[in-house]
């Protein structure tokens, strides 16, 4: 499906990145692993070579134009092109009610979880008009599509990263690149076992209101980011996945 593809994971350190790093290798992938986190992300890098497996890592703060323009010009530079990309890193915002949260945790939020997307598209858009195509997948969330209290900065960037997925796709169309977002609903990751840690009660909530019952694998959410980077979807763009359980279908 994406052998020999060259893929741009970021947040590739750990969760949701990391899953998707370790399938896609599976297919035959060349991936390039960003990750704030240099440990983390080298160390998955390594796993992957140790397998035998084609990878590469390189340090990306999302929210720096520099160094995401950087993170584009390192995959073709050892690849020579890149094909796809899954723009995954984000982090969850403050679990208060809106006049609680803190202006900087706000503008770090929307830096991160949107500000990312658009920079990582932009320098990855630029490399793929070069080829003549591609493929981009956007992650946003659930809470892209509905809403939940206490997490009013995470619905508003990852409701953005929505609209923005969208929007690009309309643009770039006729360049033959398509751009998907996929929204995960609980996922058996690092991040969300922070929260429930936070939470002792919200596990309990979230598999009540989840029709399967149970939380998503990182392998899981990977088969579709998978398909949405392979040419099986070759007519797909535009859209917005969810992956949940069933919880948007309620």
């Amino acid at each position: 499906m994406i052998k020999e593809k060259v893929i741009i994971i970021t947040g590739a350190g750990s969760g949701i990145g990391k899953g998707t790093a370790l399938a896609m290798a599976k297919e035959g992938a060349k991936l390039v692993l960003a990750d704030i986190d240099s440990e983390a992300g080298e160390k998955v890098c390594l796993e992957l070579l140790d397998l035998g497996y084609e990878a590469t890592f390189v340090q990306t703060d999302v929210t720096d134009p520099v160094q995401v323009e950087n993170m584009v010009a390192h995959a073709v530079n050892t690849f020579g092109r890149l094909d796809c990309a899954f723009n995954n890193a984000g982090i969850e915002g403050q679990l208060v009610a809106l006049d609680e949260i803190d202006l900087d945790h706000f503008e770090h939020t929307i830096a991160v979880n949107l500000k990312g997307v658009f920079l990582c598209m932009k320098y990855q858009l630029k490399a793929m008009l070069k080829n003549g195509g591609g493929a981009i997948v956007n992650n946003s969330s659930v809470m892209g599509l509905v809403a939940a209290p206490m997490i009013s900065t995470y619905c508003a960037s990852k409701h953005a990263v929505v609209g923005i997925s969208k929007s690009a796709a309309l643009d770039y169309v006729k360049h033959n690149i398509r751009i998907n977002a996929v929204c995960p609903g609980g996922v058996a990751t690092p991040m969300v076992s922070q929260v429930l840690a936070e939470t002792p009660d919200a596990l309990k909530d979230i598999l009540a209101a989840v029709p399967a019952k149970r939380l998503a694998t990182t392998a899981e959410l990977a088969e579709a980011v998978i398909w949405l980077c392979s040419d099986r979807s070759s007519f797909v763009t535009g859209i917005v996945l969810p992956v949940d359980g069933g919880y948007t279908a309620q």
